[in-house]
């Protein structure tokens, strides 16, 4: 995958600051993550019921699917403007 250029013009338009960009896309990333991660868990336990003795199968690498890093696919919905979210208000108790 080739490195590309990304305007900083373009996220100070979907957020107040650059420093406010930059936390959404990495929470986005850390969502995008666990989800995965999460479907992979699912599909193994659904594959695979072993004993304590059975042999791990060989994963051959034909068989990798390449995916789109989380970071780039955080960075692409937030630009597109697939990402909502909201600042908390911080409240002080008595």
């Amino acid at each position: 995958m080739a490195v590309k250029p990304v305007s900083l013009r373009k996220m100070e338009e979907k957020a107040k600051n650059i420093y406010e960009a930059v936390v959404v896309m990495s929470k986005r990333a850390r969502q995008i993550n666990q989800e995965r991660f999460e479907e992979q868990v699912i599909e193994e336990s659904e594959e695979l019921e072993m004993d304590v003795l059975d042999e791990l199968p060989d994963i051959k690498p034909e068989d990798y699917e390449e995916k789109e890093k989380v970071t780039t696919k955080a960075l692409n919905e937030f630009l597109e403007g697939e990402v909502n979210w909201r600042v908390l208000e911080d409240t002080e108790e008595d």
